[in-house]
């Protein structure tokens, strides 16, 4: 019984991250925006800018994204940001994210991308390379790894850093394929971690391809009037342009909360302590009390978080969902697509992993630097796309 009721409590935060949509404005919310409309040019922006023209589309380090033809359809709030690369007759969902920083992310054509995914790379380490015809579903994080041509990869899929899946392949929904895995073509693999478990044939591959593609082309949940945050202290944080959602954003000096994200905080708001980055497509909900995210913490790409508190020198991998109510203290490292149960407390000094997690082993100085100097990277990428965002708004203005 205990189990079934875990179970049901991780599904309904799964269907509420496809669901994305924050509740409707209100009159304060809009009002708290007209008074800190002078900041928005310097880190927060207007969201309506960045949504009404798109694929919304800014350089890093004087290289811009380079698009071999106009996509065949580009979804309200979509991003090209970077060294990115992509090929003809690309399907951009609403709130899809490519991002190339700190390496390239290169795409073939024919490729589709559902809303709220995100495609990133590994600083300095992996780019992202993705082949011909690739189908990406929604709420789905492909991350410094290759995906060679023909493949389908599902919702609420993670892709970790290094992975080749090979051509003609199939990641089915909710995966996760480990770092370095390599993937045998024309399989269906499925799993945490993803195995192969069977081939796939031409057909079931051709209408698998339809099915996902089908959703890259639906409409964003809520009209652009309707998604609006309010942030204070903006001068001291990075803003992506098109986050959006309801509820005030305090932020800490060098923190950063990246593209695609949603603010669903209308009653108490979010706290993010200085130097902690919330990357792109994460959604950050407080209904009954203030989300906290301590000091110099990394919040990965796609993650659900529900009236938490984080503490500071956290990771929370990509893909994460964490219940109402979870605590993690000081120093802990989530693995990717890991879940936590309501109230649940992860403690100090591990590294936790699973659904729901549970601890696996302490802590060493390797992983506490990598840890550290994620969180500084994202200080660094943080600094120049708010310039680069400051010269587009005030372009788009």
């Amino acid at each position: 019984m205990a189990s079934d009721q875990q179970s049901s409590i991780v599904q309904r935060h799964l269907v509420e991250r496809r669901a994305a949509p924050g509740p409707a404005v209100q009159g304060r919310t809009l009002t708290r925006l007209k008074n800190c409309y002078a900041l928005s040019f310097k880190t927060l922006g207007l969201s309506v800018i960045a949504l009404a023209k798109t694929p919304f589309l800014l350089p890093y380090l004087g290289v811009a994204p380079l698009l071999k033809g106009a996509p065949a359809f580009s979804g309200m709030g979509s991003a090209l940001l970077g060294r990115v690369t992509i090929g003809e007759n690309a399907e951009l969902g609403s709130f899809s994210v490519l991002r190339a920083d700190g390496h390239v992310v290169e795409v073939g054509s024919d490729f589709s991308i559902g809303r709220h995914s995100t495609v990133h790379i590994s600083h300095e380490i992996y780019g992202a390379f993705i082949g011909h015809h690739v189908s990406v579903g929604s709420n789905s994080v492909v991350h410094a790894c290759t995906v060679e041509d023909d493949c389908v990869v599902q919702d609420e899929v993670c892709v970790l850093d290094g992975a080749l899946i090979g051509r003609g392949s199939v990641i089915a929904q909710g995966s996760v394929v480990s770092a370095r895995a390599v993937l045998p073509a024309g399989h269906w693999c499925a799993g945490h971690p993803a195995l192969p478990l069977r081939p796939v044939d031409v057909q079931e591959l051709a209408e698998l391809h339809q099915q996902t593609r089908a959703q890259a082309r639906v409409a964003s949940d809520l009209p652009a009037a309707a998604r609006w945050t309010t942030t204070l202290a903006v001068v001291q944080g990075y803003v992506a342009a098109n986050v959006t959602g309801t509820g005030e954003l305090r932020m800490g000096r060098d923190s950063s909360v990246w593209f695609g994200c949603i603010v669903d905080a209308a009653m108490h708001g979010v706290d993010i302590g200085a130097g902690t980055n919330v990357q792109d497509n994460s959604i950050l909900r407080s209904s009954e009390r203030a989300l906290v995210i301590g000091a110099n913490s990394t919040i990965g790409h796609n993650v659900l978080m529900h009236d938490c508190t984080i503490g500071d020198r956290v990771l929370i991998g990509m893909g994460s969902v964490l219940a109402p109510g979870t605590v993690v203290q000081d120093d802990v490292l989530l693995a990717a697509g890991s879940t936590t149960e309501p109230g649940q407390v992860l403690e100090a000094g591990w590294l936790w992993r699973g659904q729901p997690a549970r601890p696996v082993t302490r802590m060493d100085p390797k992983k506490q630097q990598l840890m550290e100097q994620s969180a500084l990277v994202y200080c660094e990428y943080a600094r120049e796309f708010a310039l680069q965002q400051k010269i587009a708004l005030q372009m788009s203005a």
